[in-house]
């Protein structure tokens, strides 16, 4: 499936007043690349998030969001954003 276009242009929309990421090709999709590491990426409509440990519970709860689970493990401290929500406008920091 290909990834969201205008998903990818809507997260670097959104991360580049902060910081330009570095944008890779991975897993059928996109990641956002920051210091080395993944920050967050796009696959399919889905946006994927590093959610730190103090607010991954609390993350869960949120609309549309859920667990990753690529290899069918529960990947802690990653949630999988539904188009529903990433729809609407994206913030990314402590917002």
């Amino acid at each position: 499936m290909p990834y969201n276009e205008k998903l990818v242009g809507k997260v670097i929309a959104a991360i580049a007043p902060s910081v330009l990421p570095e944008t890779r090709k991975m897993f059928g999709g996109v990641a956002f690349m920051v210091q080395g590491n993944m920050a967050c990426g796009v696959m399919g409509d889905d946006l994927i998030v590093r959610v730190p440990p103090e607010r991954y519970e609390d993350t869960l709860t949120k609309p549309h969001v859920r667990t990753m689970d690529m290899t069918r493990r529960r990947m802690r401290g990653w949630v999988v954003v539904g188009p529903e929500a990433t729809s609407l406008r994206l913030r990314f920091g402590n917002g």
